[in-house]
């Protein structure tokens, strides 16, 4: 037997919508049992600038790592600080 959901309401913004489901639980409006996965593949996470001070010899061995892997070092920098966090 199928609950009877409630209407989804009309919104006028996307702030409106954002305070509405603020505030209300979405089991009452959606049928999440009958909801499918699905996969954004080219969707990129958000990122945040952050100033970070290191020695100059550990940039140094850091830049040359990444110049024989042939990749940015900040990109090194990122995949090692999350080998380490997948690693605890």
């Amino acid at each position: 037997m199928s609950k009877v959901r409630k209407a989804i309401p009309k919104f006028k913004s996307e702030a409106e919508e954002r305070a509405f489901w603020e505030t209300h639980d979405s089991t009452g409006y959606v049928d999440w049992s009958a909801a499918q996965k699905v996969a954004f593949p080219n969707l990129k996470p958000s990122t945040k600038t952050i100033s970070l001070r290191l020695p100059k010899h550990l940039l140094d061995s850091i830049k040359a790592a990444a110049n024989a892997r042939d990749v940015p070092y900040q990109s090194l920098i990122k995949v090692w600080l999350q080998e380490k966090l997948h690693s605890h």
